[in-house]
């Protein structure tokens, strides 16, 4: 078997529920080290919170919290938000009750406590493959689509910077000066492929040196 490559796990942000506050502090410690961002809450309520202005990949969650469920949490998070994010349920108890619960919501993982951490980033691992995979994949059918806009190696090579440098919200927060700071392109090419972007509504100017990359409209 192939050695796994943990270092994909950079990409991507972790929300991780856990009321036993040294639980929270040493897990939170382990994923720093692995994960892009880790949001580590004791609450329900601080978890909807984090997830209205945060992009989150996985949910991590104790299942028994202080006076809540982290089953109901999980259904309130893809029910009132409309958030269908993966999740990982971590409990003490093997309660039928709560695995029944959880197949109902397709949970990715079901985890015992005390935490195995090799488990845990293996799981990690096991979620986050196929959707970087998959991001692969349509940055190259985004890169395809838009070389057809373009007419030298020189633009082609800042399409490329746009499609290699969106954060998970297909945000572009890159200026003019940013951009001729990574690759060499003079400001008058980066100006023209980015006027007929903009035209397109293909980029959505939010403010200087931030643009949304729409790619319904390629």
């Amino acid at each position: 078997m192939n050695k796994k490559d943990f270092d994909i796990l950079n990409n991507f942000n972790i929300l991780y529920i856990e009321d036993e506050e040294d639980l929270l502090k040493h897990t939170t410690s382990v994923l720093e080290d692995f994960a892009k961002n880790i949001y580590a809450v004791k609450t329900c309520k601080d978890a909807i919170e984090i997830l209205h202005n945060n992009h989150v990949d996985v949910i991590i969650s104790d299942i028994l919290l202080k006076n809540e469920s982290g089953i109901d949490c999980l259904k309130q998070i893809r029910d009132e938000l409309n958030l269908d994010i993966p999740a990982i349920l971590v409990t003490a108890h093997t309660n039928k009750e709560f695995l029944m619960d959880a197949i109902e919501l397709k949970i990715e993982k079901y985890i015992i406590k005390p935490i195995s951490i090799k488990e845990l980033i293996n799981t990690l691992h096991d979620i986050f493959l196929p959707k970087l995979k998959q991001k692969e994949i349509d940055q190259a059918n985004n890169i395809i689509k838009l070389i057809s806009i373009v007419t030298d190696g020189k633009q082609v090579e800042l399409i490329n910077f746009i499609i290699n440098n969106l954060d998970n919200e297909n945000m572009l927060n890159y200026s003019y000066n940013n951009i001729m700071e990574h690759i060499d392109i003079s400001k008058p090419t980066i100006i023209k492929i980015f006027k007929q972007l903009l035209d397109r509504e293909i980029l959505v100017k939010i403010q200087n040196g931030k643009y949304y990359f729409n790619e319904k409209n390629l």
